[in-house]
């Protein structure tokens, strides 16, 4: 079966306290869950086979192997990462013990090694060097030799030990059969029809606002060489406004005036294909709008949630000629999964922007009458764009100077 033929369900859970939501498919395992959409990246994924240990974390109090664990069977449940123990005092005496007996070198096993140490330390207070290295022989070392961890969780039993802290175990999670399991899947929430991964889900278009709290905001104000007429009649239609977005493309328009397509963008061996919807809302006598909508990339499973704010102004009266106007445009917008992490905020800022300022140009363009290309009918010039990014990113840190 390939990826684009699993249906994606909800999942809800409590993350280190807090609630967390993701949208994962059937055999999406927790530990990529948590670094790719939820971006938990203390857990370190190792073997992947549930051997190494590294991607160790809590759930419901248990030692849990994230990379063998799916996410799905999370619903509900309590999950704890590295993240989690920020402020716990007895991780901070653990992660004190680790430092003085020099009980990490590269550092990748550490997440997992400090979750089994605290388990150990809160559940065994009476353990000796063989039972504590019975207990660690689940988490794979290839740096230290055991030697420093081993006296590092001596250390903390022995001085000043806490108190036994004997967390009663929940009950197991009961593995469902096959066909139970497949009627699971076609709960509320999953999508079994969908076509591919990526597809918008059908019905109603409900976007969260809450969900662009804390995204990334640009804005554009353009004096444009047409009269607000023209430039209206090319931002009022969906169909040519989104023939100026590079690398976009529109699938129609649903009854409910709910937009489906995709928005690809390729920067080098990167690729992104965002499929999603969007929702705009037409003020034409103040010759306003917004738009809202949210796409997911099937092969990362990053997600892209947005919203955009347009408005056109006559030209003030001393340009008041007929054939010009200005254009204001605001833009949030926030992007999860593995796509975030792949570079540095300020680039991914940059390269927003200059999409922002592109489109920009080419409803400028059209509302002009300009005959030329459209950006969405051709492959999108990653290199380009790049060297406009690096020459940005480059223009603001010598001015700084």
């Amino acid at each position: 079966m390939s990826q684009t033929d699993l249906a994606e369900t909800d999942v809800r859970f409590t993350l280190n306290g807090r609630p967390a939501s993701a949208q994962v498919e059937p055999r999406t395992s927790l530990a990529d869950c948590l670094r790719e959409d939820l971006l938990a990246t203390g857990t370190h994924v190792g073997c992947e086979q549930g051997v190494c240990g590294a991607c160790t974390v809590f759930v419901d109090g248990r030692p849990t192997r994230s990379c063998i664990t799916l996410a799905s069977a999370c619903e509900g449940a309590e999950v704890r990462t590295v993240e989690g123990f920020a402020e716990d005092a007895l991780m901070a005496r653990i992660r004190d013990a680790f430092k003085r007996h020099h009980g990490l070198q590269c550092g990748f096993c550490t997440p997992g090694m400090l979750t089994t140490a605290y388990d150990i330390v809160r559940r065994l207070p009476d353990a000796d060097e063989a039972r504590i290295r019975r207990e660690l022989s689940g988490n794979l070392c290839r740096c230290t030799g055991y030697a420093g961890i081993v006296a590092a969780v001596q250390d903390v039993l022995a001085n000043e030990p806490p108190a036994a802290e004997v967390v009663p175990l929940p009950q197991r999670r009961r593995l469902l059969p096959r066909d139970e399991q497949a009627a699971a899947l076609a709960l509320p929430g999953a999508r079994p029809d969908a076509a591919s991964s990526d597809a918008p889900a059908a019905g109603s278009f409900d976007f969260d606002e809450a969900a662009l709290a804390g995204g990334v905001m640009l804005s554009r104000s353009v004096r444009v060489a047409a009269s607000a007429d023209k430039v209206w009649a090319v931002l009022s239609d969906l169909s040519a406004v989104a023939e100026t977005i590079p690398g976009a493309s529109l699938d129609g328009v649903d009854a409910e005036g709910v937009a489906s397509g995709k928005v690809t963008v390729a920067l080098g061996p990167i690729k992104a294909a965002f499929r999603g919807r969007a929702r705009p809302v037409y003020d034409h006598e103040d010759r306003s709008g917004r738009v809202v909508g949210e796409g997911r990339d099937g092969l990362s499973r990053s997600s892209l949630r947005g919203a955009l704010t347009f408005r056109l102004a006559e030209a003030a009266d001393g340009e008041a000629d007929g054939e010009t106007s200005f254009l204001a445009i605001d833009m949030v917008y926030t992007l999860k999964g593995p796509l975030q992490q792949f570079g540095r905020p300020a680039l991914v800022e940059e390269v927003a922007d200059r999409l922002l300022q592109d489109t920009v140009e080419a409803i400028v363009a059209r509302a002009g009458g300009a005959d030329a290309p459209s950006p969405a009918r051709r492959e999108l010039n990653g290199l380009a764009l790049l060297a406009a990014v690096a020459k940005a990113l480059f223009g603001r840190l010598f001015r700084r100077w």
